[in-house]
């Protein structure tokens, strides 16, 4: 059934749609001008944006403006056919000492072609990777909270599959 293998990566594309920190180190600036990029790879397709905005300068807590990670169309482009919307401001926290960021809630919203599947994950790890602004997502699982009975109802995502960069 090859549409189940669609749905599954549109599962995983949803579960790893996370968002990272920085750490105390970084150049402070104004917020307006802290940015941040991401990409996570499903099923062999790349998904990736660039310049969102947060609401402060790590480590302080902040939250990333979800209508700056969607595009102008309202949607993640990837490749594949797959599609996706974030429906939340992700909030933030950071440990620099432990070199990492949490965050509390990611809330999106996958689709490709007439199957779409929205699929929630709390209390989310990063781990800063070395000294640099990077961010690497730890294991996690998303629950699936509406959509398809194709969509499975939770989705793990391995360690590794979506990174951050705060410039």
């Amino acid at each position: 059934m090859r549409h189940f293998s669609h749905v599954t990566g549109i599962a995983a594309l949803v579960v790893a749609a996370a968002f990272g920190g920085t750490t105390a180190a970084l150049a402070q600036g104004p917020a307006a001008d802290q940015k941040l990029d991401g990409v996570m790879v499903v099923a062999g397709n790349s998904c990736s944006w660039t310049n969102a905005s947060t609401s402060a300068l790590p480590p302080n807590a902040l939250t990333v403006d979800r209508t700056t990670v969607n595009t102008p169309g309202g949607n993640l482009a990837c490749g594949g056919g797959i599609t996706a919307v974030l429906n939340n401001n992700p909030a933030f926290t950071f440990d620099d000492a432990a070199g990492t960021a949490r965050t509390d809630l990611i809330d999106i919203t996958g689709r490709q072609s007439f199957i779409s599947c929205r699929y929630k994950a709390t209390n989310l790890v990063w781990d800063r990777d070395g000294t640099t602004r990077k961010y690497i997502n730890r294991a996690f699982t998303a629950t699936k909270t509406s959509g398809s009975f194709l969509c499975p109802g939770s989705v793990a995502t391995p360690a590794g599959d979506a990174s951050m960069l705060f410039h």
